[in-house]
């Protein structure tokens, strides 16, 4: 099937989704750190404790990826899980903040994540489904700016609530500020109205025989079918792919550093508190918030410009460049003493993080048949949430027992896997099928 060219407006419509998406993981990737301390985590249980979002995200997006690939309905194909996953996260930003203890939180974090895998993972999809080849690298960047801009407001939501509007930034021992519950309040809001969007202003194309397709559907259903066809496309998954897949073990790993101890590396490096309860940690807790609004924002900007140095050189030289940039930007927090200077730094990551979210997406889509571009869409965040497991599963014994438990050294790490993972983009195959 040829596909059409798609206008502005139409990819806007399709890709406005992800601004509640990314409301959803920016609220999570910059408080919940926050919410652990609050409720008791020493600073070797929050890798741990964090495990639950890439654990989720393994095992849901290729199920998600595979459904979607054999659905069809009123709703087309991706769009029935863009709203299941919706409905669901925004419940569960509703109830998180309101944890009372911390096994309570870290089920949240299970529960929150999992919602916000069903809708993310279809959209990766939606954009291979619709776009021709010479629009995709468009297309993800699109997704990339509207991440961006979720997460720029989302990030910075708890300190705009208490320094434009009032709202207290701190509270008692063993409970959530003001400004954090009415924060994840909002995101539910901004979650379930930007993926209806979507929903209801993008149509899907059907399914070319939608006999054949019923047939070849039915023959295959069950469980056990399910399974087995996921377990024999990642064993035959294309040698792009795999090469993708240690660049992003790299970048993720570096990602989830940055992400778990970005509030203990500034707060206890920066601002010389550990505790939660006070005034200062609440100051360089907040700041937090706004520093990851700052590389969202600079990614925002990114997206629309990597395309077009991309044209002059090649995807993964693009995204080369910018994981290098972002390693070094991530390590150099360490030798930063001003709060407000490490808004610099805050440039590179951004422009790692805007790579991260559209280059290898763009190099991959040409390599997957696409007939199954949902459940190799779903595979590749194995080597998302691998590296993140990994981190959960380690970051604590290396914390305790090589870097001091000094949460700044996190960072250190994570700069380095970012500056290897830039390194081995070079060697990815980049061509379409």
């Amino acid at each position: 099937m040829t596909k059409p060219r798609l206008n502005f407006w139409q990819i806007w419509n399709m890709s406005f989704g992800f601004l509640g998406i990314q409301f959803g993981f920016a609220l999570q990737n910059a408080n919940v750190s926050r919410i652990f301390e609050t409720l008791g985590a020493s600073i070797d249980d929050i890798p741990i404790l964090w495990i639950a979002a890439p654990t989720t995200g393994l095992i849901v997006q290729p199920i998600i990826g595979y459904l979607s690939d054999r659905t069809w309905g009123k709703l087309g194909r991706r769009r029935p899980y863009f709203l299941i996953g919706a409905i669901l996260a925004t419940a569960a930003l509703f109830i998180m903040p309101n944890s009372p203890v911390l096994w309570f939180a870290a089920l949240m974090l299970w529960v929150m994540d999992a919602s916000i895998n069903i809708s993310m993972e279809p959209f990766r999809a939606l954009v291979a489904d619709l776009l021709p080849s010479e629009q995709r690298t468009t297309g993800f960047a699109v997704q990339s700016f509207f991440i961006g801009i979720g997460a720029i407001v989302a990030s910075a939501l708890p300190y705009m609530l208490t320094n434009w509007f009032g709202i207290s930034n701190s509270a008692a021992a063993g409970e959530i500020p003001q400004s954090v519950i009415y924060s994840f309040y909002l995101g539910g809001i901004a979650f379930i109205g930007a993926v209806s969007w979507t929903v209801f202003r993008t149509k899907e194309y059907p399914p070319q025989d939608l006999e054949l397709f019923e047939r070849e559907k039915e023959e295959s259903k069950g469980f056990g079918a399910g399974v087995k066809e996921i377990i024999l496309n990642f064993k035959d998954m294309p040698k792009t792919m795999k090469q993708l897949a240690v660049v992003q073990f790299f970048s993720w790993f570096a990602l989830f550093c940055m992400w778990i101890y970005t509030t203990s590396a500034v707060t206890s490096h920066i601002y010389k508190t550990s505790d939660p309860t006070s005034p200062l940690y609440n100051e360089g807790a907040d700041w937090v918030g706004v520093l990851f609004a700052a590389y969202n924002g600079f990614a925002a900007l990114a997206a629309f410009l990597l395309p077009v140095i991309a044209k002059k050189t090649s995807r993964k030289v693009v995204h080369m460049i910018s994981l290098v940039i972002g390693g070094i930007s991530l390590a150099s927090f360490y030798i930063i003493s001003n709060p407000q200077m490490l808004l610099v730094p805050m440039i590179g990551v951004g422009l790692a993080w805007a790579s991260i979210l559209s280059m290898p997406y763009a190099i991959l889509a040409g390599a997957l048949p696409p007939k199954k571009m949902g459940v190799y869409m779903g595979i590749f965040n194995f080597f998302i949430v691998i590296p993140q497991i990994a981190a959960a599963g380690i970051l604590g014994f290396i914390m305790h027992t090589f870097l001091q438990n000094e949460a700044i050294n996190a960072l250190l790490l994570g700069g380095c896997s970012m500056i290897i993972a830039g390194l081995f983009a070079l060697i990815v195959h980049d061509k379409d099928m």
